[in-house]
C-alpha cells in the first residue's frame, strides 16, 4: 500500500490542480501519470449543468469512438427466427430469446451490452430489475432496442459506448486505453464531446458543460480547458 500510496503521490505531482491544460497537454499527461501494471483504461468525466431530477433535462446517449475503447465487448441479442441469425452472423457472442432470459434470470450475465429487436420487449421488460441496476437493460433511446441488428452490433464492437448523467450531472466515458497514441485518445474525445454537445437537453439552463477532467485507472485528473474541448471539431485536422 505504501509503495503505491508513493506512486500515486509522484503521479499527483506532476499535476497543476489549479489549471486547466489544453486536451493535447492534459492527454499527454493522463498518459504520463498511469502508474498501474496493467493498460489503463483513460477516461472523461464531465459535469454539467443539469438537474437530473427533471426529465427534460436527462443526458443519455451514445457514441462511436473512432479509435475504439480497446477493449473486447460480449453483446447478448434478444431475437429470434431470422433476426436471431442475422445477429450471430453480426457478430453477436448470445443470442436468444425465452431461454436467455431464463439464463439471466439464474444468475448467468456474461455479457457487456444487450440488444433487442422490438418484439422482444415483452420478454426483456420482465428483467428489468435485473439488468436495470447494471446499466444493460436494452433501451430504444441508445439505440439497443432495434430491427437493424447488424448495424448496432458492429457499432458496438467498433466501439460504441453509452453514457448517461449519473445523480449529480456527471458523465464518466471511458475514451481508450493508456497505450492508445495521443492523437487516438484525441479522436476519441473530439466524439465524445461533440455528442455531449448533440444531447444537450432541452431544459438545460446556463452554462451547460462545466468541467472536463481526464484521468487513467487510478490515476489522477487533470482538468481540461472547457473551452478548448468544446472548440474540438469532428473530422477536424490534427494540430
Amino acid at each position: 500500500m505504501a509503495k503505491q500510496s508513493r506512486k500515486h503521490a509522484e503521479a499527483l505531482a506532476k499535476v497543476d490542480r489549479s489549471r486547466f491544460y489544453s486536451p493535447d497537454e492534459a492527454i499527454v499527461l493522463a498518459k504520463e501519470t498511469s502508474y498501474v501494471k496493467f493498460d489503463a483504461t483513460v477516461e472523461a468525466h464531465v459535469r454539467l449543468g443539469i438537474d437530473v431530477r427533471h426529465a427534460d433535462q436527462q443526458v443519455r446517449s451514445t457514441v462511436v469512438l473512432p479509435a475504439g475503447t480497446g477493449r473486447a465487448v460480449r453483446v447478448a441479442v434478444f431475437a429470434q427466427g431470422d433476426k436471431a441469425a442475422e445477429a450471430l452472423a453480426a457478430g453477436a457472442d448470445k443470442v436468444g430469446a425465452e431461454d436467455l432470459a431464463k439464463e439471466i434470470e439464474g444468475g448467468t450475465i456474461d455479457f457487456d451490452v444487450a440488444v433487442a429487436t422490438p418484439d422482444m420487449m415483452g420478454v426483456v421488460g420482465r428483467l428489468g430489475r435485473i439488468l436495470g441496476p447494471r446499466g444493460l437493460m436494452p433501451n430504444a433511446r441508445t439505440g439497443s432496442v432495434t430491427a437493424d441488428v447488424t448495424r448496432v452490433i458492429r457499432e458496438i464492437k467498433a466501439g460504441r459506448v453509452e453514457f448517461r448523467a449519473d445523480r449529480q450531472g456527471l458523465l464518466h466515458v471511458p475514451i481508450g486505453k493508456v497505450s492508445f497514441s495521443e492523437d487516438a485518445l484525441k479522436d476519441n474525445l473530439r466524439a465524445l464531446v461533440a455528442a455531449v454537445l448533440a444531447a444537450k437537453p432541452s431544459g438545460a439552463k446556463g452554462t451547460y458543460v462545466r468541467t472536463v477532467t481526464l484521468a487513467s485507472t487510478m490515476g489522477p485528473g487533470v482538468h481540461v480547458d472547457v473551452a478548448a474541448a468544446q472548440a474540438l471539431e469532428i473530422g477536424r485536422a490534427h494540430v
